[in-house]
């Protein structure tokens, strides 16, 4: 199952999602088509697995942020969150892509992405807004900090 979850993630980068077939997943794993229908019912499926598994390191990522300040601590504390956040998008990006360019269509697999999103986002507007009453103008601040966020991570992660 590791294989196919490796092999998805790496076809999914490739060709991406609408152009993978279940067959260069498990050509690209080694396995056979009996395998991979052991596992998951169709390639919706396993992108459903790695969904799961992408939110809940996205959510574990939140819980990590550390309180951003306007010094050289909160620079540095920002920078090892970017850190995280990269190496996380490096390894979930066909998944992240999904989510953001709207390709999956399965509303369970999209409430996981807002979800994980979510909670960094909250979590980031929460530890560097301290003190500070979140008006609707810093709701919108964050959600335009994710959205750069994640086009930079996918800048990088891209090369």
């Amino acid at each position: 199952m590791a294989r196919l979850l490796e092999a998805g993630l790496t076809v999914f980068a490739e060709r991406g999602y609408h152009a993978s077939r279940v067959d260069d997943i498990v050509r690209a794993a080694n396995a056979s088509h009996g395998t991979f229908y052991l596992y998951f019912t169709n390639k919706e499926d396993l992108l459903r697995a790695l969904a799961v598994d992408c939110a809940h390191d996205l959510t574990a990522l939140a819980e990590t942020i550390g309180t951003i300040t306007p010094d050289s601590t909160g620079r540095a504390e920002l920078r090892l969150f970017l850190g995280r956040f990269i190496a996380t998008y490096r390894r979930f990006g066909p998944v992240i892509r999904a989510w953001m360019e709207d390709q999956v269509g399965d509303r369970e697999v999209d409430r996981l992405g807002v979800k994980a999103f979510t909670a960094i986002g909250d979590r980031l507007g929460h530890r560097s807004l301290i003190g500070v009453d979140t008006a609707d103008a810093d709701q919108a601040a964050v959600g335009a900090l994710m959205a750069m966020l994640e086009r930079f991570s996918y800048g990088a992660a891209s090369r």
